[in-house]
């Protein structure tokens, strides 16, 4: 009702004045107006919100860098093709990428597994039922046999 009232008053007072004085209607109020804040309030609060995509921004960069050094990381050790996606999500990166120190420490104990798995006691612990110390053992006392024998040897 009051629509209606505000509807035929307020368009013969309109032409009766000529539209001088014309205001805003309620639903054209600027951004600031509608979040409740003055002009220079809502700059600075669009200029934070800028600010703060920025640093999510960069931080989203990094860590799409840090994932795309991991990747690259394992492509080198499984030998497999590298990838162009990569390397530029490493080169967008603001900041020098490394691997994290937690995955180079665990890279690092691999590599220490690997380098004793591809030793001959390596090898030798993988097949079934051999016992690595026994061997060990076998090996020591046929060694301290050779070097007795040696000394007992009268050419040498």
């Amino acid at each position: 009702m009051a629509f209606m009232v505000k509807h035929m008053i307020g368009g013969q007072l309109k032409d009766l004045t000529g539209g001088l004085g014309e205001e805003k209607p309620e639903g054209e109020k600027s951004e600031a107006a509608a979040k409740g804040m003055t002009q220079e309030e809502f700059e600075q609060y669009q200029q934070q919100l800028a600010e703060e995509k920025m640093e999510r921004d960069a931080s989203f960069a990094q860590k799409k860098a840090e994932r795309a050094t991991i990747r690259s990381h394992f492509r080198e050790k499984y030998r497999l093709p590298k990838s162009e996606l990569d390397e530029t999500q490493i080169q967008a990166a603001d900041k020098d990428v490394e691997l994290p120190t937690e995955l180079a420490k665990m890279i690092a104990e691999d590599n220490q597994e690997e380098e004793q798995k591809q030793s001959v006691l390596g090898q030798l612990a993988n097949i079934q039922n051999v016992d690595v110390d026994q061997l060990k053992d076998k090996a020591q006392a046929t060694f301290e046999d050779l070097k007795q024998s040696a000394e007992k040897c009268e050419v040498m």
